[in-house]
């Protein structure tokens, strides 16, 4: 069995997000069901149909959930030593040597990537050029337009 890295806060994230659809969705789409079964013939009853399909849609989610929480490794990056290396969980400060413009990043697991919050995935092309290395080194990311430079300036575990 694959283990998936995730840091404590994506592992609390998707406890919260599965007591949401648990206690509170899940009752509310089956109310919601009843109350359409309520008004007859369930064949052309659209309400029944969208309650019916978001009830789906609920499900399936608890289902991943549980089985992404089943199968993560949880990660705690206090314990992890602060020696400038970079590891899953780093929020690591970047210069593109080209252009010298500055990127920060945390590597964060795949349900917690968002890279609007510059928080990536471990398994992406910059995350993969960073692991293992330090504050000083320089990583090349191979990226769809071509090979990218960059410095690592600052490793932080926060």
């Amino acid at each position: 069995m694959q283990r998936f890295p995730m840091t404590q806060k994506g592992e609390q994230a998707l406890i919260k997000e599965l007591e949401q659809l648990k206690t509170i969705e899940r009752p509310r789409i089956i109310h919601d069901i009843a109350v359409a079964r309520e008004h007859g013939d369930l064949k052309e009853n659209a309400e029944y149909h969208a309650a019916r399909e978001e009830q789906g849609f609920a499900e399936g989610r608890i289902a991943e959930i549980e089985g992404k929480l089943s199968n993560a490794q949880v990660i705690d990056i206090t314990t992890l030593p602060k020696d400038g290396k970079v590891y899953f969980g780093a929020t690591v400060t970047l210069v593109n040597v080209d252009t010298e413009e500055e990127v920060i990043y945390q590597i964060v697991g795949e349900d917690e990537a968002d890279i609007k919050n510059h928080k990536i995935n471990v398994t992406s092309p910059i995350a993969r050029a960073l692991i293992g290395k330090e504050e000083g080194d320089t990583a090349t990311v191979k990226a769809p337009s071509g090979e990218i430079e960059y410095e690592i300036e600052k490793v932080e575990l926060i």
